[in-house]
């Protein structure tokens, strides 16, 4: 077994705001913007999980502007998909059926007071995964239709030699609650940063000490943690 870490979703460097968290530790996955923009969903027109269009949680200054920002909605939890051509998540190409994928994102409170940290947002359990040129047509059509990067043909046919694809079976899940995973911590010159909390090192270990999860590419868990990340993945609301 193969167990990854991936940070997604909407951030103060792509798209400039954090992800709301609720009072009751529920909380809105944000997809961060389309700078393609072709694709129809944007800020201003799709819905959270709570009601509100996601150009709410957007200060007031800015929602004029980003109401009619397509977004990037990947990964996707209606059919588990996600798709990346950039060479840092490259070695996502090597799960492979039964790893997990876990992602988290960072969240702000919205309703009360709490500081933005980073909080696991759900998994993948892996039913496929490689690069998109792996696939043969039928495939890519039935496991990853609903996947942004193939969902746009010019997309896609620029970045199939590159472009990873992963497929999550139906045990695949978006937490309802968050989970927070970071502490603050300090870099070499003093300033803060966000790294993996000592309450979460002792369930996914300590990278061989990397800890920041602030700007962080995949984070492969040592196998000797692999049976405890599970059995905690699998008890989250």
């Amino acid at each position: 077994m193969k167990i990854a870490m991936l940070r997604v979703g909407i951030d103060s460097g792509s798209g400039g705001i954090h992800g709301p968290l609720f009072k009751n530790g529920t909380f809105e996955y944000i997809p961060i913007p389309d700078n393609t923009m072709k694709d129809s969903r944007a800020y201003g027109n799709i819905y959270g999980r709570y009601g509100g269009k996601l150009i709410e949680y957007f200060p007031e200054t800015r929602k004029e502007k980003m109401a009619k920002q397509s977004i990037h909605v990947d990964p996707e939890f209606e059919t588990f998909t996600y798709g990346d051509p950039s060479s840092p998540k490259a070695g996502l190409r090597h799960l492979r059926e039964g790893d997990l994928l876990i992602f988290y994102c960072g969240l702000e409170g919205w309703d009360f007071k709490s500081e933005p940290a980073l909080y696991l947002l759900g998994y993948f359990k892996i039913l496929a995964a490689g690069i998109a040129t792996e696939f043969d047509r039928k495939a890519i059509k039935t496991l990853f239709s609903k996947n942004f990067h193939v969902k746009h043909v010019e997309i896609f046919e620029r970045q199939m030699s590159t472009l990873v694809l992963v497929k999550g079976t139906n045990q695949s899940r978006l937490f309802k609650k968050a989970v927070k995973l970071s502490a603050i911590g300090r870099d070499s010159a003093g300033k803060p940063l966000k790294i993996l909390s000592p309450k979460m090192q002792k369930i996914f270990g300590d990278f061989d000490g990397k800890l920041s999860f602030q700007r962080s590419p995949t984070r492969w868990v040592d196998p000797k943690y692999h049976e405890k990340v599970y059995e905690f993945i699998k008890s989250i609301e």
